[in-house]
């Protein structure tokens, strides 16, 4: 599918919300149409931003507990700091997730939740006369549904970052059992915890934040089918420069993995970084400077190649 006709797909609306940054950015929610359904789409952006990079979210929370958490005195937010850095920063709730309802099947799907981040990125696209095409980087579910994305629509993004990749390369998912239904569990306070593994990384009125910014958000677990999709996820047909990052100690994304997902890249430009002492949160623990220093050197180094 190309961009014209991704961006042909896509109507908006496009909502002031009452919030903003330190860094004085005002968050905007923008209402993209995805083959008739409502995705929603946040906003914060530096006002001579001349790049934009697209935010996915994981499996259990959506957009805003995960790249915008504001706690008072502690600087917390992604987004805010990448709009520090110049950016045009967009975050995506996919069906189901925050802003976002669940389409009428009930169920989310990896190639469907590629297909919807595609439709956003065009959307992206058209909103100005960027430098580049969109930066795409995608935390833990979101790395593979990002990574999905780009090989199913590969000419629409600049970059791509994979972070908390969960995904052994070698593995098989197995295909659902038949007859399965949609279980619309609650979430839980345990659950919002979860991610927060090392110890002093993270202070504890930031995790209550957390849990209290995602159970609001995400009251119900949205449920996901058909991940045997993610079997056709191969890095031989990711041809854009690719940052791999992850946490030292997180379990989800372990040294071994992240060293078979960066040999089979095809790409040229690949980077591996590993963030001391941080975990699956390292944007939201005390690593998180050196974290987002990686991206934005990357992103420049992108940047530098492309002229």
């Amino acid at each position: 599918m190309s961009t014209k006709t991704l961006a042909a797909l896509t109507l908006f609306i496009v909502f002031a919300w009452p919030a903003t940054s330190t860094h004085g950015a005002e968050l905007q929610r923008h209402t993209v149409m995805a083959d008739g359904h409502p995705i929603a789409l946040w906003e914060k952006r530096a006002d001579d931003a001349k790049e934009a990079l697209l935010l996915v979210h994981g499996r259990t929370w959506s957009a805003l507990p995960d790249f915008d958490l504001q706690v008072e005195g502690e600087e917390l937010s992604m987004m805010d700091s990448l709009v520090a850095d110049g950016y045009a920063v967009y975050a995506v709730d996919l069906r189901g997730y925050g802003a976002t309802p669940r389409d009428e099947s009930g169920w989310l799907t990896p190639n469907r939740a590629a297909d919807d981040v595609a439709i956003v990125t065009a959307w992206i696209s058209a909103q100005s006369d960027w430098a580049l095409r969109p930066h795409l980087f995608g935390w833990s579910m979101g790395s593979t549904i990002s990574q999905l994305m780009v090989q199913r629509h590969p000419d629409l993004v600049s970059s791509l970052t994979l972070f908390g990749y969960w995904r052994d390369v070698e593995g098989i998912i197995p295909p659902d059992e038949p007859g399965i239904e949609p279980l619309r569990a609650a979430n839980t306070a345990k659950a919002a915890a979860s991610d927060f593994i090392t110890p002093g990384s993270i202070s504890q009125r930031a995790i209550d934040a957390y849990i209290n910014a995602a159970l609001k958000a995400d009251p119900i677990r949205v449920d996901i089918r058909s991940m045997d999709q993610y079997n056709a996820l191969d890095g031989a047909k990711i041809s854009v420069p690719t940052l791999v990052i992850a946490g030292e100690h997180d379990p989800l994304a372990p040294a071994g993995n992240q060293a078979k997902l960066m040999t089979s890249l095809a790409t040229g430009h690949k980077q591996y970084v590993s963030v001391p002492d941080s975990d699956h949160a390292a944007l939201l623990e005390k690593p998180r400077t050196y974290f987002i220093h990686e991206i934005v050197a990357f992103l420049e180094g992108v940047r530098m190649l492309s002229h």
